[in-house]
């Protein structure tokens, strides 16, 4: 074998060991792609004329000739290919436009939103991890009793109120009537209480549910048994076998919630005054600011894909066999 067929050998070798890890960039370009074309295709067909709409915010009244020089200086009249292609141009080169309301580019608007969204959504996903933890041990420690019943009960209800609905309540109840918490802002950490609460009440039950049945279902396993017999205390025989392959349907359903706690948290940001990226999009769906709400699209895409990754990863790690699988099949 030549030195030419050796050097082919180790990069095919490296390629194989490597397949996931391609395969998934594949998948990042392809999703990416898709992401793009539904955020095109998004303000293709919304309704309305975004030139009109644009001169309406400096003046009433507006000549049809106005608004015709405007789309064409905006390249509404453009064929849809050459959109496209000046649509994925710009892309390619982070040039996600300005926006109508204020002409600032998309990027900075984005980048000045994103931060309250993701305070809310990580505070919401911490106290959803307590609310689990808490509902699911106890569930499964006294299961069939009272206490089953009662988070039983939590679940149910939790997931048959709209999101909405549980932030008014709890508006009512804190800001209205109690005068704990403030009802909008985030001027201070009490403003977070109320919208994190609401996300993670939201989000809560399935986790819940799932975690409870994982537990009881992992300390009847055999090997569980065995390591009691060796005399392994039940603290770590709990930390290192029961709550570690109880995890694992958990972390299997994690990047769909995640998914749903992003979109939840556009209604909980326009009902609690949030300044986040989802009250952003909602201001510039109404006033037919179509850059903000491209890039609102490819953002949430980009971060539902990066979550749906780190997800795929902490489950490898959860469970090793799947990496071994694989190796197998290479």
């Amino acid at each position: 074998m030549n030195l030419s067929s050796k050097w082919l050998q180790r990069i095919w070798t490296w390629f194989l060991s490597k397949g996931w890890l391609f395969r998934r960039l594949g998948e990042a370009i392809l999703f990416l792609w898709i992401i793009s074309l539904v955020s095109f295709g998004i303000v293709q067909v919304a309704p309305g004329d975004a030139a009109l709409s644009l001169l309406r915010i400096d003046t009433v009244a507006v000549t049809v000739e106005q608004v015709e020089a405007l789309r064409q200086e905006m390249g509404l009249n453009d064929p849809i290919y050459q959109k496209y292609f000046h649509y994925m141009n710009n892309l390619l080169h982070l040039d996600l436009g300005e926006s109508v309301m204020t002409g600032r580019s998309v990027i900075s608007e984005l980048a000045h939103a994103f931060p309250a969204t993701f305070l809310l959504a990580g505070t919401s996903l911490g106290l959803t991890v307590v609310l689990v933890a808490i509902f699911g041990s106890l569930a499964a420690r006294y299961a069939e009793s009272w206490v089953d019943k009662f988070s039983t009960g939590f679940c149910l209800i939790g997931a048959s109120i709209p999101t909405f609905w549980l932030g008014l309540l709890l508006i009512d109840l804190f800001a209205v009537r109690l005068h704990l918490l403030p009802a909008v802002g985030m001027d201070s950490g009490k403003g977070l209480i109320l919208p994190a609460l609401t996300l993670a009440i939201a989000i809560a039950p399935p986790f819940v549910k799932i975690f409870r049945n994982s537990l009881i279902e992992c300390a009847r396993q055999e090997f569980i048994w065995a390591a009691r017999s060796r005399g392994i205390s039940e603290k770590r025989i709990f930390t290192r076998h029961i709550l570690k392959g109880s995890l694992i349907p958990v972390v299997t359903i994690l990047g769909v919630s995640l998914g749903s706690l992003l979109g939840g948290s556009v209604v909980v940001e326009v009902i609690f005054g949030i300044p986040g990226v989802g009250k952003l999009a909602i201001e510039a769906i109404t006033r037919r600011d179509y850059a903000i709400v491209q890039g609102f699209v490819l953002a949430i895409g980009i971060l539902i894909f990066l979550i749906n990754l780190a997800v795929d990863l902490s489950y490898r790690y959860l469970n090793p066999a799947i990496s071994l699988k694989e190796a197998e099949r290479r």
